[in-house]
């Protein structure tokens, strides 16, 4: 609101004789000019009501772009088959074939080594020779691999109960542990998980720090993938539909891959991999069903982003196939409630004081409140701020910029 401007005093010069006053009737007079032209700063400078919070009301999930989880389940109870569901979310892409391996960073294993349990069958491969190193050590309850001679080679070790690590023998280069195909029990700081395929212990350059990689079969790589993205056990058109949509996403990233040493990550940043121990019967059969089904743009795998709920109404991503279309199916999500504290809101944008309110000032025109928020504008009591609506909602957890302040 802007403030009250002062008002603009014309003052006049007498001509001709001057008037003499009395002092008292002078004083008096003095008085009032200097009471009309002393500005109004209370009136003109209100001090900034500070508000406690920012309340936020919205609808979905996620960025709403491509398949919906939950209006997938919500067309599956309704009787609609994967195909009919994948048609809808993803109107323009035609069905094809993928196959290969992939690799993905596991982003739970922040320790410099790679650290397996004792198993049949594990060997360790050097990748700069591709020779094989069978590891038969029978009081052995543990294996690591370790970035040994500044990263150029790698020292395989191995524990006993009670006893500290020793070294069996360093391998030139990077290497991997492998069990034919059987899972590996992979110990982090986060627990122990199984994964099949193999374990990497590998760097995007020698000497820097080394990841674990988890190298596999696509399909397999699946199986880690659908039921931590759905609940294996919702109808079966909706967990194929999910399937199709994941090992497509994987086969797109293939592509473009985040790093030297692997192509995809594990989390939500990509999709969520729990490996071999997330495995269920349930989506292991929508993965076999679809085997090898992709969504093909142009002959090549496709973006096809998912989340888990759009709001009902799905939003246009960074390509032309993502499109923008009412959902009706969509129900789930709708009404949550955040309140941001007004604190979190100062901290998060420093050097503008306490915070005072918020305003929305762009949609993109879809869906409920007149659509997802694109930018809106923050005051505070030393200043405003215009933010990036997905900015927003990364910074402060919300489920979706499908939403409305309070």
């Amino acid at each position: 609101m802007p403030h009250p401007r002062p008002s603009h005093h014309r003052h006049h010069r007498h001509h001709g004789s001057s008037v003499l006053l009395p002092v008292g009737v002078l004083l008096a007079v003095i008085a009032l000019l200097a009471g009309a032209l002393a500005p109004a700063r209370a009136a003109e400078r209100p001090e900034p009501r500070r508000a406690e919070g920012l309340q936020v009301r919205g609808n979905g999930f996620g960025h709403g772009h491509g398949l919906s989880q939950w209006g997938a389940y919500f067309r599956a109870k309704a009787g609609q088959s994967d195909q009919q569901i994948l048609r809808f979310y993803y109107p323009t892409l035609r069905q094809g074939r993928a196959g290969g391996s992939v690799s993905v960073l596991i982003s739970a294993d922040t320790s410099a080594d790679v650290a397996v349990r004792d198993r049949d069958g594990l060997v360790v491969r050097a990748l700069s020779n591709d020779r094989r190193y069978r590891l038969g050590q029978p009081r052995a309850l543990q294996w690591r691999l370790v970035a040994a001679d500044g990263g150029r080679r790698t020292a395989i070790e191995w524990k006993a109960r009670g006893a500290g690590w020793r070294t069996l023998r360093t391998v030139p280069g990077e290497a991997e542990f492998d069990a034919g195909g059987a899972p590996i029990t992979l110990r982090t700081p986060a627990g122990d998980r199984a994964y099949r395929g193999v374990l990497r212990s590998a760097a995007p350059r020698v000497g820097a720090a080394r990841d674990t990689v988890n190298v596999l079969p696509l399909e397999q790589y699946l199986r880690g993938v659908v039921p931590r993205e759905v609940p294996a056990l919702w109808p079966g058109a909706a967990v194929r539909a999910q399937s199709v949509a994941a090992r497509t996403y994987a086969a797109f990233e293939r592509r473009q891959p985040l790093a030297p040493h692997y192509e995809i990550c594990d989390t939500a940043l990509c999709q969520v991999y729990g490996g071999a121990t997330d495995e269920h019967p349930a989506s292991d059969r929508a993965v076999q069903a679809t085997a090898r089904r992709v969504l093909l743009a142009g002959g090549r795998p496709a973006f096809a982003q998912f989340s888990a709920s759009n709001g009902g109404w799905q939003s246009a991503g960074s390509v032309d196939y993502l499109v923008s279309q009412e959902d009706p199916f969509d129900t789930a999500y709708r009404g949550w409630s955040v309140t941001i504290p007004g604190g979190d809101l100062a901290r998060a944008y420093p050097g503008l004081g306490a915070f005072v309110g918020a305003e929305v000032t762009e949609r993109d025109g879809d869906g409920a409140f007149g659509g997802r928020v694109v930018t809106l504008r923050l005051t505070f009591v030393d200043g405003a701020v215009t933010v990036d609506g997905d900015d927003f909602r990364s910074i402060f957890g919300l489920r979706s910029t499908l939403f409305r302040v309070l």
